[in-house]
């Protein structure tokens, strides 16, 4: 599977180190936040990694919510608890840290999991600054640009079919609602194959320590983001 590069499994209990996860964020997300970095003391392991590894030991669902209620550390020991409607990942001492809801067919086609696996995490690259600067923009707010946090919230998709090899996914629309100094990005998508729509999907992100908009903070925290994206990509 091509997630095994992106943590260990024994005994039932799943870990994903810092370099692991830092590696599935830069590799197959394009996510290059810096709390995904494997030697940032706050690393916390990519949600969309966990989302990979509930599709590929649990099956692909016709309809799924993902809820991430709790960020993950480098090394921590995980369990996976699965019924008919409902996955939990938790840690060892109980306290979860994602929750799904699932209904309708399932499929373990590790064709269409990866397809759609990699197609709806490649997003992530394009959150900062593609998706989220222009709209911080309009709301004249931004984050914190010396300790910029934005994490997932909630994930959901809904698919009409589970035999397709090859899944598209499209943004279709994007919003920004500001509650003070938390903001909640919530980014809609349209998902096909061969050209012919086979479901919807949506992601919501929290941005946190929101403040008025400057431009000038804003375009330098665009310009250092490139900088460790750039930096990333060379291998530094």
């Amino acid at each position: 599977m091509f997630l095994d590069p992106f943590h260990a499994a024994e005994d039932g209990t799943l870990r994903i180190s810092a370099p692991q996860g830092s590696a599935f964020a830069k590799e197959v997300a394009g996510d290059f936040n810096p709390i995904h970095d494997a030697t940032n003391p706050r690393f916390c392991a990519p949600g969309d990694l966990l989302f990979a590894l509930v599709l590929a030991g649990c099956g692909l669902a016709s309809r799924m919510t993902f809820r991430f209620t709790g960020m993950v550390g480098a090394d921590a020991a995980l369990n996976v608890i699965q019924s008919d409607a409902r996955v939990v990942v938790e840690t060892a001492d109980g306290k979860p840290c994602l929750e799904v809801e699932r209904s309708g067919p399932v499929t373990r086609d590790s064709i269409m999991i990866e397809s759609l696996v990699r197609r709806y995490v490649a997003f992530p690259g394009r959150n900062f600054p593609h998706i989220l600067v222009p709209l911080m923009e309009q709301q004249g707010v931004m984050i914190n640009p010396d300790r910029p946090l934005v994490i997932y919230d909630r994930m959901s998709f809904e698919l009409d079919r589970l035999d397709c090899p090859d899944v598209d996914i499209a943004l279709e629309s994007t919003e920004l609602e500001v509650k003070g100094k938390r903001g909640e990005a919530r980014l809609g998508f349209r998902l096909t194959a061969a050209g012919e729509p086979v479901g919807q999907g949506a992601k919501t992100l929290i941005l946190s320590g929101l403040r008025a908009y400057e431009p000038e903070a804003l375009q330098g925290l665009v310009e250092r983001y490139a900088g460790w994206k750039a930096a990333c990509l060379a291998g530094v």
